[in-house]
């Protein structure tokens, strides 16, 4: 795997481990069905075909599958990560030990019709914000120990990143402000806590109204606003009180319909949800030549 692609330690994510976990998850104690059906050095070939026009990612990934379960399996990749794939296009071919092709079968494309089906919707998002300088970016809204494999789907599909986990950013939400007291309370608590730990986040604040963008203004010692369920309306005037002294991102329920007029408006970012968490994955198939 080109670590190029994947910046594991970015990500918190160990791929090893992953598909070592994944494949025990799904062996048990064996592949009874292949073990009784086909000869222990039988040999074979298949092709991963795809059956739904949209993005690829996971390839680099599912080169790394094959390898780890087989590495006398040799694969030919015919279609790179990113890349736009259409109906009747081929992947990848893989040939070596059949019972080998068929273990990493599964995990293979349970992890890439996932991805591409992100990096498919992430695609479409990102177009629709053609012609503005608004990012598309993700959330944490993502699903538990798979945050890094969806996180690169969403990069290979052209958007961006938010924060990766709690650890690489400050994000005072709704919550956190009324826990703390208020708005300054969260705001001064939060700086004082990064200059006494010696460390250099950012600091973004969510803003519920149009009030409360005006008293994170007067207080200001942040990087990054989040306008949270604003109306369209609202957001230009939001951004207009702002006027570029931090960085802006939309939030909350913003779909299809909906993102362009969102883009539209001059903030900086506009972060989904749905990129991870409510996704149809792509249909993909390894098929026996």
């Amino acid at each position: 795997m080109n670590k190029q692609l994947f910046p594991e330690k970015h990500y918190n994510f160990n791929i090893q481990q992953f598909i070592k976990t994944a494949l025990a998850e799904d062996l048990g104690d064996g592949d009874h069905t292949s073990l009784a059906c086909i000869p222990m050095n039988a040999k074979g070939k298949a092709q991963l075909l795809v059956k739904e026009n949209g993005i690829l990612a996971g390839a680099e990934l599912a080169l790394e599958i094959f390898k780890t379960v087989d590495s006398s399996l040799k694969v030919k990749m015919l279609k790179k990560d990113g890349s736009k794939i259409e109906i009747g296009d081929i992947v990848l071919t893989v040939e070596g030990k059949s019972q080998s092709i068929l273990l990493a079968e599964r995990l293979v494309l349970n992890c890439m019709q996932r991805m591409s089906g992100i990096a498919t919707k992430t695609n479409k998002l990102v177009k629709l914000c053609k012609g503005t300088k608004t990012k598309v970016i993700d959330t944490r809204k993502t699903t538990p120990n798979l945050r890094g494999l969806e996180k690169w789907a969403v990069v290979l599909g052209g958007g961006a990143n938010h924060r990766i986990g709690l650890y690489d950013m400050v994000l005072i939400k709704d919550n956190h402000i009324d826990y703390a007291g208020g708005i300054k309370q969260a705001i001064d608590a939060a700086n004082q806590y990064l200059r006494s730990k010696r460390k250099k986040l950012k600091i973004e604040i969510e803003a519920r109204n149009l009030n409360e963008v005006k008293q994170i203004l007067a207080i200001g010692t942040i990087h990054r606003i989040m306008l949270d369920n604003f109306s369209i309306s609202d957001i230009k005037k939001a951004v207009k009180l702002i006027d570029g002294k931090y960085e802006t991102e939309a939030s909350g329920g913003i779909t299809e319909k909906t993102i362009a007029s969102y883009a539209k408006c001059g903030v900086d970012f506009i972060s989904v949800g749905a990129l991870t968490h409510h996704i149809k994955s792509l249909d993909l198939s390894l098929k026996a030549l």
